[in-house]
């Protein structure tokens, strides 16, 4: 059956349904139910899957928020993303036409025509900033200055060839997915586009998927986010299915040199990485610009954009993109055909990832000696900083691997940029996209 699908309205349309609330098929039938319009949208449509997709992402939102509040999974992000998905599936109404067309008034993700921009903006309440910061990458931009502000180079620094090693082991799960993406049917920027997942680099897949697959921008945005909490409540249980206790127990031996790195060296190392990965990777330059500013800021002692960056910019960001992840996970995203692979492409890139970064924690504690605890493996994957604080979660009581783990992630968000960078010059190269 024809799916009859949730569409944003102008403000001429909202005139007349608040004019003629019963002008539709479905309303006419003079039933109590029909009084409170979610439930009739549920109850009274031909399209049932419709109807149990949007129960079930009500119910999920739910799970979310208690996941997020037990601390499971990133409460920052779950929160308002499970509310948002509660409200958008809930919030549904019978609008006019025949057959009646179902309508929120949170956006629409699809709108391109200029003129039909300005109507949406006058309705749709978070249109505008989903507009003016979600679908232009700016909202990414945002997140990476705060990130950049929260991160310490000197972990990377001081252990540039194991960071940057892990690292490399904890994108596998971006090369494994391209190749599997494209043999499931996928063309080649919509399967690079989900690769990126892989990486579990949040910004970087929304600004990523923005220039590979802009038709696929909105479900891939929403699997990746919605898939990062795996990293928070899933990679714990990989760590102790593939680490035994015995080598979750080591203790790296302290450096042999303790190095002293200044806040001016640091400076220069950031100001050298961004203008080496503008050169290499310009399509990602906006970010590598967001996250050096951040550092930079940091190591500057300019206390009052630090406060700014850290707690304003960072969490209205982090609240913002949470809700509006939340709203765009309304049903027709999920039935679309599509997003069914996305779904399962994006949980076996992060977990292969995971596996990845184990991998090169092995590979580390084998040339070391057995010095080396492979738990550190998974700080590789570029979650910051919550793959760090996993892996340091997860070593026996006692040991401390944290700054290892914060060297790994942080060399995580450079390689993960750097892969999404290869992909769209490669694919510009073969005419792809």
């Amino acid at each position: 059956m024809e799916t009859s699908p949730i569409v944003s309205i102008t403000p001429e349309v909202v005139e007349n349904i608040i004019e003629n609330t019963a002008g539709s098929t479905t309303a006419s039938s003079g039933s109590i139910i029909d009084l409170f319009q979610g439930i009739a949208t549920l109850v009274h449509t031909d399209d049932p899957t419709t109807s149990f997709v949007r129960i079930f992402l009500i119910f999920l939102g739910f799970l979310l928020i208690y996941l997020g509040k037990k601390g499971v999974l990133e409460a920052l992000l779950m929160i308002p993303m499970g509310l948002g998905m509660i409200a958008v599936n809930a919030g549904v109404f019978f609008g006019p036409g025949n057959p009646p067309k179902q309508i929120t008034l949170f956006l629409d993700p699809l709108v391109k025509e200029p003129d039909a921009v300005v109507n949406i903006l006058q309705v749709d309440w978070l249109q505008p900033i989903y507009t003016l910061t979600f679908s232009n990458g700016l909202i990414a931009c945002l997140v990476f200055m705060g990130i950049g502000v929260l991160l310490d180079v000197g972990y990377m620094m001081a252990r540039p060839f194991q960071s940057m090693f892990i690292a490399l082991f904890a994108e596998l799960g971006t090369v494994f997915t391209y190749p599997l993406a494209v043999a499931m049917g996928l063309a080649g920027g919509d399967a690079a586009a989900v690769a990126t997942i892989g990486g579990a680099d949040g910004p970087m897949v929304l600004f990523a998927s923005l220039i590979l697959a802009p038709q696929l921008f909105v479900p891939i945005t929403v699997v990746a986010y919605l898939y990062l909490g795996l990293t928070y409540g899933g990679y714990p249980y990989l760590i102790k299915l593939l680490v035994p206790a015995k080598l979750r127990a080591i203790q790296n031996p302290p450096p042999k040199k303790k190095l002293n790195i200044t806040a001016g060296q640091k400076i220069v190392f950031a100001v050298i990485m961004n203008a080496m990965l503008c050169l290499l990777f310009p399509v990602a330059s906006p970010l590598f610009f967001s996250l050096v500013l951040g550092i930079v800021i940091r190591e500057s002692g300019l206390k009052e954009y630090k406060e700014l960056l850290s707690n304003t910019v960072l969490y209205s960001a982090t609240l913002t993109l949470g809700m509006l992840l939340g709203v765009l996970m309304e049903a027709n995203t999920i039935l679309d055909p599509t997003v069914l692979k996305l779904l399962v492409l994006g949980m076996l890139a992060l977990l292969i990832s995971g596996i990845g970064g184990l991998l090169g924690g092995y590979a580390m504690y084998f040339i070391t000696g057995g010095k080396f605890n492979p738990v550190i493996g998974i700080a590789g994957v570029s979650c910051v900083p919550t793959c760090a604080k996993v892996a340091q979660k997860e070593v026996a009581k006692g040991v401390i691997i944290l700054p290892e783990a914060l060297g790994a992630n942080i060399s995580g968000v450079i390689t993960s940029a750097i892969f999404a960078g290869v992909f769209v010059s490669f694919l510009r190269a073969q005419g792809a996209i």
